[in-house]
């Protein structure tokens, strides 16, 4: 029990630290590429990584009957993620500075419990609304860069996509509840669903698809990998390997603080005093809404 736990832990360490490394990545690609090439690029990357993952276990037929049972709805988390989810991220992450954009999107948990009220028939609490202050009070003051009484908006367009974002990954979650599954096959579903609408899109709407240059192709490599692929797998692992599913959950809030050290130091953005402030606005209600019932 001890030796699967630190391993746990292992997995769980390796994951978060990936994760905060992602922020980063997205900015330095989008120096290269557009937010739909770069979505194209990865996720074709966590496409052959799920698929080759299926193919290597011998349960490529078991996604196939997945997709024939509920074609809908894997039409539509497909849809959701990774088309619109990242094709939306990865516009704020080109107009925010990476440290507000990254901050803004961790709010995503406390849409979450809000919509699972009438998308799943959940109570409201109390504590969901506190969260809801703090978590918005967080976002205001990235949005204001702390001038919350000129209310000065710096970028609204960036904030739109960003709290956008949040908005999509929390209905993914509630709508991918509905599906029993092995989550490797889901996930190849999605993404295969996800990588064939933005074709689609980059060839009619945008002329088609541009080879990108070396810088461009490792960073959609990284992120393929990295943010959509390979720290999914290691979160599983942890997760099932663990006899705490919290003392796990609770590694992720290693993950923004670290991410700010890894934008200032590679992406060379000066963090905001109210970034500070912000994300830990929007972490503590994050830890009151999950905090469980005395």
């Amino acid at each position: 029990m001890i030796r699967s736990q630190k391993q746990a832990y292992i997995y769980a360490l390796a994951a978060v630290g990936l994760w905060s490394t992602v922020a980063t990545a997205f900015k330095l690609s989008l120096r290269t590429l557009r937010p739909e090439e770069l979505l194209f690029w990865a996720s074709s990357v966590s496409l052959l990584l799920f698929g080759t993952l299926l193919w290597r276990q011998g349960r490529l037929a078991e996604a196939w009957r997945l997709f024939g049972r509920h074609p809908w709805r894997i039409l539509l988390l497909g849809t959701i993620n990774p088309f619109v989810y990242y094709l939306t991220l990865f516009h704020a992450y080109d107009l925010l500075p990476a440290q507000e954009a990254q901050a803004i999107n961790y709010s995503w948990g406390l849409l979450l419990a809000w919509l699972s009220v009438p998308i799943l028939g959940q109570k409201l609490r109390r504590r969901d609304l506190v969260a809801g202050l703090l978590c918005y009070l967080g976002v205001l003051i990235i949005a204001t860069r702390g001038d919350l009484l000129g209310l000065q908006f710096h970028n609204i367009p960036g904030l739109l996509y960003a709290l956008a974002s949040t908005l999509l990954w929390a209905l993914y979650w509630l709508f991918n509840t509905r599906i029993k599954a092995e989550p490797v096959a889901l996930l190849f579903l999605n993404f295969l669903v996800g990588t064939s609408l933005l074709t689609l899109y980059l060839l009619f709407a945008k002329g088609g698809v541009r080879l990108p240059e070396w810088e461009g192709a490792l960073g959609a490599l990284y992120v393929g990998l990295f943010e959509m692929g390979v720290t999914f797998i290691l979160w599983l692992r942890a997760m099932k390997l663990s006899a705490s599913t919290a003392a796990i959950s609770n590694l992720i809030y290693l993950s923004p603080f670290l991410s700010l050290f890894f934008i200032h130091t590679i992406v060379g953005e000066r963090i905001y005093p109210s970034t500070i402030v912000a994300l830990a606005l929007i972490l503590a209600g994050l830890w009151i809404q999950r905090r469980p019932a005395a």
